[in-house]
């Protein structure tokens, strides 16, 4: 009998696992298509309006929603974007995210731009070449930089 104890969390897990699946293929559940915000210390006029993004999100004007507000504390102002229609499960896959397919990358990208564009005036890049000479640290480093791009995290 006390062997069998280590299969009752191995059974919840799997359990957990099959309602969250469940609850992900509703037709109404926006989930992987959530609200992306970024909060800009500028005022909301300054941002823009509901009806013009501001530059970089211009450009993805047709494909997305966005909601221009102010931040809670009064803190600025709250940007937020998101796809007009649902994006595809196969397109927002950990694969097609590693491989840099994902559209919710490119959003994700131009709100951070968006954000350096309206509080410093310019998007800032790290220097090229970052060292003098390739090694194998920092070989893994740059790769994983530009990987994490589209995401915004390592």
């Amino acid at each position: 009998m006390k062997k069998l104890w280590w299969a009752v969390p191995v059974v919840a897990a799997g359990a957990a696992a099959v309602r969250r699946a469940r609850a992900g293929n509703g037709t109404d559940d926006r989930a992987g298509d959530r609200w992306l915000t970024v909060s800009v210390y500028r005022q909301p006029a300054d941002v823009g309006s509901e009806g013009k993004p501001p530059p970089p999100l211009d450009g993805l004007a047709d494909l997305i929603d966005v909601q221009v507000r102010p931040a809670p504390g009064d803190r600025g102002t709250e940007l937020a974007a998101r796809f007009k229609e649902p994006v595809p499960p196969a397109s927002a896959s950990l694969p097609a995210r590693l491989a840099g397919q994902d559209p919710r990358q490119e959003l994700r990208r131009a709100l951070r731009e968006a954000k350096a564009l309206l509080e410093a005036g310019e998007v800032l890049r790290p220097d090229a070449p970052p060292t003098t000479r390739p090694t194998p640290g920092g070989k893994l480093v740059g790769m994983v930089t530009r990987r994490s791009g589209g995401e915004g995290v390592l």
